[in-house]
């Protein structure tokens, strides 16, 4: 036995016409069967509730990776363990064709597995998208025309129509997967994708100055809490992510070395650099949220975190902003840092870039460059904003 790669399902060969199989020295069960055709596929062997050994085929080479087949046959061991039958469920699951019927296995089974953010979009295209178009219909009825008509209905957003499409891809695949239908069927495959356009909206000194106004008078007549006023300061003095912000704890903050650690991003876990003018917002931001855990409670309810939909919504309107979204006071740090000299690597690493290999090819830069960085953002967007 060795361990299953790609580079040893590809040497693997039928002898004399005869099927050959290769098992995992890491997995029991888990295995690859290679037909004298050479066609390959991914199966598990187990025995469930004393009845005789079953075959469980998980999927083709080719439509799966080792590493895909491995964690599928690791699932379905698991299920085995807790004494289910995997054979058995599959042949339930195909009197239940309908794409409603495999949205609800896929929302049990793999959404759990996924970042929270990214199971809410993904309820969120479903919902409001994908089901009330193709829900009632059969799964292995779905066509390319109807991928494609649905695409083409949402193409005034072209990222939400490009991300609906990218979900109804992933439910065809595990249809596949689960033989709802055929191997290599999948109606998304030559669908083309909108081209997306970048949005780098930014902020320059003079609206800098007006949101900072709006930010104290909003707060100063009681529309603003300053819990939602203090995050969206920290949004502008460290460009981190929304989410970033708003679920951080106070358990994270290391104040010694200027960081919050957070388990967690987008980019997996990383630390958020805190300037001096950073500081002092968690300072204040200390008396607002009390015994809270969280660094930026909801006004409400102190153990869930602020929403800053409404309050950003306000601050618009105040300031007369159109169209500059939340997001957009990352991309107005990253612009301070950039027009100040700061160093693509620096701000690629004091942002959490997302094209990780820049960030990796500098991970031995250490805290000071990066700090020095946050500083320069934060000095050069806390005068504009006038912090309290």
């Amino acid at each position: 036995m060795v361990k299953i790669s790609k580079r040893t399902v590809d040497a693997l060969v039928s002898a004399g016409g005869q099927p050959a199989y290769l098992w995992d020295e890491g997995l029991t069960g888990f295995g690859v069967k290679v037909l004298a055709s050479g066609k390959k596929r991914y199966l598990v062997k187990y025995r469930a509730q004393g009845v005789r050994q079953r075959w469980f085929f998980l999927g083709t080479h080719g439509q799966l990776t080792p590493d895909q087949a491995r964690k599928l046959a690791q699932q379905a061991l698991a299920a085995v363990a807790r004494g289910e039958d995997p054979q058995q469920d599959r042949a339930a699951s195909k009197v239940k064709k309908r794409l409603c019927d495999l949205w609800q296995l896929f929302s049990r089974e793999h959404l759990p597995a996924l970042k929270p953010a990214t199971q809410r979009d993904y309820r969120y295209l479903w919902e409001r998208a994908i089901a009330p178009a193709l829900g009632s219909l059969e799964t292995q009825a779905i066509k390319r025309s109807d991928a494609e008509r649905l695409h083409k209905r949402w193409r005034n957003t072209p990222y939400n129509a490009n991300r609906i499409l990218a979900l109804l891809s992933r439910l065809m695949t595990l249809a596949e997967v689960l033989e709802s239908r055929p191997q290599g069927t999948n109606p998304c495959r030559h669908v083309a994708r909108f081209k997306e356009e970048a949005r780098n909206r930014f902020l320059d000194d003079d609206e800098l100055a007006r949101l900072g106004s709006a930010l104290r008078d909003l707060c100063g007549v009681g529309d603003l809490s300053p819990s939602a006023a203090n995050a969206i300061r920290m949004l502008l003095l460290t460009g981190a992510r929304l989410n970033e912000v708003l679920q951080t704890q106070w358990a994270w903050l290391d104040i010694n070395r200027r960081i919050i650690a957070l388990p967690d991003s987008k980019t997996g876990a990383k630390p958020l650099y805190l300037s001096v003018p950073a500081l002092e917002v968690l300072e204040d931001q200390r008396r607002v949220a009390g015994d809270s855990k969280l660094i930026f409670p909801s006004p409400q309810n102190l153990e869930r975190s602020v929403n800053l939909r409404g309050p950003w919504s306000r601050l618009c309107a105040q300031v007369g902003f159109v169209g500059v979204r939340l997001h957009d006071l990352r991309h107005t740090a990253a612009s301070v840092a950039a027009g100040s000299g700061v160093s693509l690597p620096i701000i690629g690493r004091l942002l959490g870039h997302s094209q990780m290999q820049t960030t990796q090819r500098y991970a031995h830069i250490g805290n000071d460059p990066a700090l020095g960085a946050a500083n320069i953002i934060a000095n050069g967007i806390a005068d504009k904003i006038a912090l309290p």
